[in-house]
């Protein structure tokens, strides 16, 4: 099963900018879909953003035009692109693989990482 380490997240202010990073371990991370999600207080987690084994790429509504996810199959990293940040874009973000490479629907991811806290102050 792959290994999934979160790094990037913070503390910024509304219409800052941050770079989410998950690194996966395993020879096999080209093949997989990866994607982020999140989730805020009190709420459940939600999708954000995937990207296929092919590239294609798709986002909750929420944050489309604002986030932009992207991979590098050399390096074994999935991105997120998070800028205009909003108040509301506070929670945990969890990266994630779907050996399936597809990445939709949400339910195929199944290794998730540890998380890493995302706070957007008004």
């Amino acid at each position: 099963q792959v290994q999934l380490v979160e790094s990037g997240g913070g503390l910024v202010q509304a219409g800052g900018s941050l770079r989410l990073s998950c690194a996966a371990s395993g020879r096999t991370f080209s093949t997989y879909a990866m994607g982020w999600f999140r989730q805020a207080p009190g709420k459940e987690r939600e999708f954000v953003a995937a990207v296929s084994w092919s590239g294609d790429m798709y986002y909750v509504a929420s944050v489309k035009g604002r986030f932009t996810i992207s991979r590098d199959n050399a390096k074994n990293t999935v991105y997120l692109q998070m800028n205009s940040l909003k108040p509301e874009d506070t929670a945990i973000y969890y990266c994630a693989a779907d050996e399936s490479g597809f990445g939709i629907p949400a339910t195929r991811f199944h290794s998730w990482g540890q998380g890493t806290q995302v706070t957007v102050s008004s």
